[in-house]
Formats: structure tokens, C-alpha cells, sequence
């Protein structure tokens, strides 16, 4: 009887001394946090009790390594490969924006480029020009000439189209507060536009605070074009935005106001 109950306290503390162990392995893989740590764990314990967190951690760390390779690359087939390895993944939906994007920028829309650059070209039409006036037909019947008062009124009386002239040049910095900023456009639909906007909303909340989304659309050759935007802001509110969201390499355009 006394052997029996010293075996079975002497598996009891060979269990307490492999589970005090493999807690310590964790802790130490824990502060290392590696891909290659936790590999080493799990080839240790692979049936342990952290066996389950070590595999979820393990992939998360591939996945953040392939994704910074993606960003770094920063292509269409980038991003792609990233999905096709990861489609759940936490960078997934960011991943499916930008293959947007570039899809959209090597689509040409009427000698443009769709994209954030695109809209640029959107919001400043051409420059209106003065129509000629008809050129003069001979008249069929006579009719009385002008004395010289009269001639000489209508010589320093200046024509329509002149003075409309200076307006139609006005450059776009004139006005104030209706620039705006595009910040990325789909063919897939509105809510892909939407879900960019959760997304940099959550990202960059000081830089977008107080705004709204706006999603403009155009009809291009491929379908409809969905493009999101912010409007109705200061020249200087949206050169601000647009710049400081370039500093985190989202793309963005600003949108200089229409005549």
C-alpha cells in the first residue's frame, strides 16, 4: 500500500514538473515572439495545452510578414497573391481595395485614368471659349448708313464676349470651399466604397473628423464607376488632408473646384 501511494506521488510531481516546464517554455516564447519560437514550441509540445494559441500566433505573424512584402511590392499581383494565401485574413478587405485601385487605374476612361487622379480632370472642364459671331451676309435690300455719332458709339461700345473673357479664366483657387478629396474609386459597387470609408475613418479619425463620405458616380465604358469623396472644403483643408494621408501611403487626390 505504501508503494502504491508513493508511485502515484511520484507521477504527480513528474506532472506538476512537465507542466511547470512547458509553462515556462510558453512564457519565454511568449517574449520572444517569433514565428520561429513558436514553431520550436509547438515542436516540443505539440499536443500541450498552448498548443492552439501557438498555431493561431504563428499565423498571424506569416500573415503580417507577407502582407508588409505586399506593401513593399505594392502591385495588383502583390496584393493578389497576398488574397489568394490569406483570403479571411485580418488585411484581407485592404488587400481587395487596392487590387481595386490598380484595376481601375490601367482601365482608360475616354483618354483618362480612372483612380483618385482621375477626378481631377473630372472637376475642372475645359476652359469656356467666346463663340465667334456669324460672319456678315450681304444685304438684299439697302439700308440706311450710320451717321458719324452713331459709328463712333458704337466703336467704343465694348462687345458681349469681351468682357466675358476674364471670367472664363479665372483660375479654381478663386473660389472658396468647394474643393474636395478623392480618395479611391470602384467598379464593384457602393458598398466597396463605403467600406473604404469605415476603413480610413477607423485609421486616420483625426484627419477625417468632422467629415462626411461622398460617393460620386460616372458611367465609363466598363459600367458604373463609384468613386468616394469628401466635399465641400477649403483649399487649404483639403491640401492638408490629402497630404497627410499620403504620409501613410493611402492614395488621394485633391479636387479643385469646377467653373
Amino acid at each position: 500500500m505504501y508503494k502504491a501511494v508513493l508511485v502515484i506521488c511520484l507521477f504527480a510531481c513528474l506532472g506538476l514538473t512537465a507542466c511547470s516546464r512547458q509553462q515556462s517554455d510558453w512564457e519565454k516564447t511568449r517574449a520572444s515572439n517569433t514565428a520561429d519560437a513558436y514553431e520550436l514550441f509547438l515542436k516540443n509540445y505539440p499536443n500541450g495545452e498552448f498548443a492552439a494559441q501557438a498555431h493561431a500566433r504563428v499565423k498571424e505573424l506569416y500573415e503580417e510578414r507577407d502582407w508588409q512584402k505586399a506593401r513593399d511590392i505594392d502591385s495588383a499581383d502583390a496584393y493578389q497573391a497576398f488574397l489568394k494565401q490569406y483570403p479571411d485574413g485580418k488585411w484581407a478587405e485592404e488587400a481587395r481595395i487596392r487590387v481595386e485601385n490598380f484595376s481601375l487605374a490601367a482601365t482608360p476612361t475616354n483618354g483618362t485614368s480612372a483612380g483618385p487622379g482621375a477626378a481631377a480632370a473630372d472637376a475642372e472642364p475645359p476652359v469656356a471659349t467666346p463663340a465667334e459671331p456669324p460672319a456678315e451676309t450681304p444685304a438684299r435690300h439697302a439700308t440706311p448708313q450710320p451717321t458719324h455719332k452713331t459709328a463712333q458709339k458704337a466703336s467704343t461700345t465694348p462687345s458681349p464676349p469681351s468682357k466675358a473673357a476674364p471670367a472664363a479664366r479665372a483660375g479654381p483657387e478663386s473660389v472658396s470651399g468647394k474643393y474636395g478629396v478623392q480618395l479611391g474609386a470602384f467598379k464593384t459597387g457602393e458598398a466597396a466604397a463605403n467600406r473604404l470609408w469605415t476603413t480610413l475613418s477607423g485609421k486616420y479619425p483625426q484627419l477625417l473628423s468632422g467629415l462626411s463620405p461622398h460617393i460620386s458616380t460616372r458611367e465609363v465604358a466598363t459600367g458604373t464607376m463609384y468613386r468616394l469623396q469628401v466635399v465641400n472644403l477649403s483649399g487649404k483643408r483639403a491640401s492638408a488632408l490629402c497630404k497627410g494621408l499620403k504620409a501613410h501611403s493611402q492614395a488621394c487626390e485633391v479636387l479643385r473646384p469646377a467653373h
